[in-house]
């Protein structure tokens, strides 16, 4: 007695029925076939066959087959297909091995003669496992894919040799420190390494170490006891315990305090550690990776961390240059967030006018990537026509005076003279040129300078002219 229906079968979930009675399998056939697409088999070697060729959600397997033990036909059905939940049909004399076959993956039994009402909740139930089973592998493949090293946007030299540590790194257990300015993408590159490792399926856990309290960040880290402090009311498992067989990654670790430090360094070199409150020494198998804005090698000359600390995270160290050093990845940054921001809040991607482009290119970015990222998302959703003209930017960042910026990053030797000289030039024939119209005899005129010599700099700066349709190229898709 087969459903007919072939086209409501398929967007329907499926029920394996697996029992040698035949009015047993009529009955279930006819509690389930309205909601469910149902499928018999009256043997073991069927049920496995069946199991193998349709892939049913939800098996409702009789523990007595002849010739046979249901046991032993669950574990073949669970070896082929991890999230099918096998609920076992049993009399009240095999009860209570129905009940141990709960400790060897099946999700439930039921007793005959059958509760229609309950035997339905049970499916339900296990149907609503195998769809949250589904989703969460997923969504794993799909964090896979977004945090994969394919995913990094950059070309520059210094981006390609983080990309090569990355691939290099990911399939060892080495301990990692990411360094570099606020917004620089450390924990993208940090969640990279751990979705190309062997641990891709396993926890990243996350703590922010400067968004903690001195008083609190133990107790996330390491967990605690009930009754260990006051409110304590129940047991807590804490980011260390949580990440077991996984990734922990660290970030801002430079705020940590020092006696913090000393417990965490004890826990990464011993792979124990003990809940606050407790006495048991807790086992895992954690793999570290830790970021810092900050110079922690200063600071450890400077009694502020602690040196055994920084050396045991310093096995393998990447450096995160800022966006300002490699300028060369700025447009593709641009593309990609333009059409990821339009897709995010469902609007038509926004073209950006080389005048916005040369900006940006030449824009200090003092919040980085991030910066880069929110302020792209600002311009997609505010602007209402379809191109971002420089109008459109925000007064403040469009008065910024980049000069003292400038001299900064030469001073503190993170920019050559030539480049800080180039990159101050080319703003101020930009901002003649956008004056003038784009017009390069007045804006050599309101330099100083001849035209000859401003066409020279304008090719040798790669500044576009908007009234060249050759060189008129706009981010769009």
């Amino acid at each position: 007695m087969q459903s007919t229906d072939k086209k409501a079968d398929m967007s329907q979930p499926l029920i394996l029925v697996v029992d040698d009675e035949a009015g047993v399998r009529q009955s279930l056939q006819l509690v389930f076939n309205k909601s469910y697409r149902v499928i018999e088999a009256p043997t073991a070697d069927d049920a496995i066959q069946k199991v193998a060729d349709e892939a049913p959600d939800v098996v409702l397997l009789d523990i007595m087959m002849p010739g046979t033990d249901g046991l032993a036909v669950l574990k073949q059905i669970k070896s082929l297909s991890a999230d099918c939940q096998v609920i076992m049909l049993t009399g009240l004399n095999t009860a209570r091995t129905a009940f141990a076959a709960k400790g060897t993956g099946a999700f439930d039994y039921v007793t005959k003669p059958f509760d229609v009402e309950e035997l339905r909740l049970r499916v339900e139930h296990a149907m609503e496992k195998v769809q949250l089973s589904r989703e969460l592998e997923r969504l794993k493949e799909e964090v896979g894919r977004k945090y994969g090293v394919d995913h990094v946007i950059g070309k520059s030299k210094q981006i390609i040799d983080v990309f090569k540590a990355v691939s290099m790194v990911a399939a060892k257990k080495s301990t990692v420190l990411i360094t570099g300015e606020s917004g620089t993408g450390k924990e993208l590159i940090a969640r990279a390494i751990h979705y190309n490792s062997d641990r891709r399926s396993k926890p990243f856990v996350v703590v922010n170490c400067a968004a903690l309290p001195d008083t609190l960040i133990e107790s996330e880290l390491f967990g605690y006891e009930r009754g260990a402090f006051t409110n304590a009311s129940q047991k807590k498992l804490g980011r260390f315990e949580l990440a077991h067989s996984g990734t922990l990654f660290l970030d801002e670790i430079g705020e940590l305090n020092l006696g913090t430090q000393a417990k965490f360094l004890r826990a990464i070199e011993q792979e124990t550690f003990t809940r606050l409150g407790g006495t048991d020494e807790i086992k895992v198998d954690v793999r570290v990776i830790a970021a810092s804005n900050r110079d922690l090698e200063q600071m450890a000359k400077a009694a502020e961390f602690r040196p055994d600390l920084f050396y045991r995270l310093n096995v393998v160290s990447l450096f995160l240059p800022p966006l300002r050093e490699r300028r060369e990845d700025i447009a593709l940054l641009l593309d990609h967030f333009v059409r990821l921001k339009a897709q995010e809040h469902s609007i038509a991607v926004k073209n950006l006018s080389p005048e916005v482009v040369d900006f940006f290119t030449s824009y200090a970015w003092p919040g980085n990537i991030r910066e880069l990222e929110n302020l792209v998302e600002r311009l997609t959703i505010l602007t209402p026509h379809e191109t971002i003209l420089l109008r459109d930017l925000p007064l403040g960042m469009r008065s910024t005076d980049q000069t003292a910026t400038l001299k900064e990053d030469v001073l503190n030797g993170s920019r050559p003279l030539s480049d800080a000289v180039d990159e101050f030039e080319r703003e101020l024939i930009v901002k003649a040129l956008q004056r003038t119209g784009f017009n390069q005899t007045k804006a050599a005129s309101l330099l100083g300078t001849s035209r000859r010599i401003l066409k020279y700099r304008i090719e040798k700066l790669k500044i576009n002219d908007p009234n060249d349709s050759e060189a008129e190229v706009k981010l769009s898709t």
